[in-house]
């Protein structure tokens, strides 16, 4: 016998930075499992574009609102994304990043605390700096240049982690956090400077590809979809697990490796040009997922070569509408 869902077990959850890359294909997913989804984003780094898919649907709700400033409202569950997570972004404006990090995350956990609502913190692979462990596990500290251009960053998330668990410790908050591995897939920014976006939105303008350093530096790419269902899964874990929990793909590539694919399934006539490489850019990134497969039964289905083909996609509509310079 199945199941019917009921208005009484429909939750209201917030999204922060849910007009964002994560944020916007989190809210979709939400919706469809039957929530009431209220999105907040201000727009720094998030495109209205990538929700006007659900700006109709009932149970969707959009504010915009910079997480810096508290916010009042009822809510079941927070899934707290907001914070530019691209080099180019986060470090146009170093001091608001550091802000969105940590005064966001003090807003959201006192939120929390308020309404005793559950709270996913959308942590990242660069607390752990440039890595001496390889593949990096949950119990390593990092290696992170406190006052380096990446600080903002790096340290912002490293704080937002220190700030969920003393309020755990604390105040009993129900807190979880994941550490996510690179991510790709529709809805990325065209003009981030990451990776997979640079070489996509270059291969099919037939541009040269811009490989910094040698290209031998190391990364592994998790599809949005499965980055979405751990989300999901860990939120949804026992309350006993609080992570933090790496999520990404385990399956390691080179730079150079990347935008050789990238060369073959665009079928773009771009050659491959080395650049230096950026101040304390990883050598090395690839998550152990052992934890998230024990504890959450997850791990990534989609292999590069079958994500790839759809973000290349999605850009290509994107390039042929005109809305990529």
């Amino acid at each position: 016998m199945t199941e019917t869902k009921t208005r009484f077990d429909t939750k209201r959850i917030l999204v922060t930075g849910g007009a964002g890359f994560l944020g916007s294909h989190l809210c979709a997913r939400l919706l469809n499992d039957g929530h009431d989804v209220l999105c907040v984003d201000n727009f720094f780094t998030g495109s209205k574009d990538n929700i006007l898919h659900l700006l109709s649907n009932p149970h969707f709700e959009l504010m915009r609102h910079d997480v810096t400033f508290p916010l009042y409202v009822e809510v079941d569950e927070i899934y707290n994304l907001a914070c530019p997570a691209s080099p180019i972004h986060y470090q146009h404006d170093p001091v608001q990043t550091t802000k969105t990090s940590v005064h966001g995350a003090i807003n959201m956990l006192g939120l929390a605390k308020r309404v005793k609502a559950k709270i996913m913190q959308a942590s990242t692979s660069e607390v752990y700096g440039d890595p001496s462990m390889h593949p990096q596990r949950e119990e390593y500290w990092g290696n992170v240049n406190p006052i380096g251009v990446r600080s903002c960053y790096d340290e912002g998330k490293r704080c937002a982690e220190t700030l969920f668990f003393d309020y755990h410790r604390q105040h009993q908050l129900r807190i979880k956090v994941a550490r996510i591995f690179n991510t790709y897939g529709p809805h990325m920014h065209p003009n981030d400077g990451r990776v997979v976006s640079n070489f996509i939105v270059q291969a099919l303008n037939n541009q040269s590809i811009t490989v910094y350093g040698d290209g031998q530096q190391s990364r592994s790419f998790c599809y949005v979809d499965d980055m979405i269902e751990a989300f999901v899964r860990l939120m949804n874990s026992p309350d006993d697990f609080t992570g933090p929990v790496n999520v990404g793909n385990p399956g390691e590539f080179t730079i150079r490796e990347l935008a050789e694919k990238v060369i073959v399934l665009t079928g773009s006539k771009s050659k491959v040009i080395n650049k230096p490489l950026p101040s304390d850019d990883p050598r090395q990134r690839q998550p152990d997922i052992t934890l998230a497969r024990s504890r959450l039964g997850w791990e990534p289905k989609i292999t590069l070569e079958k994500g790839l083909p759809k973000t290349i996609q999605y850009f290509d509509e994107l390039l042929k509408s005109g809305d990529v310079a």
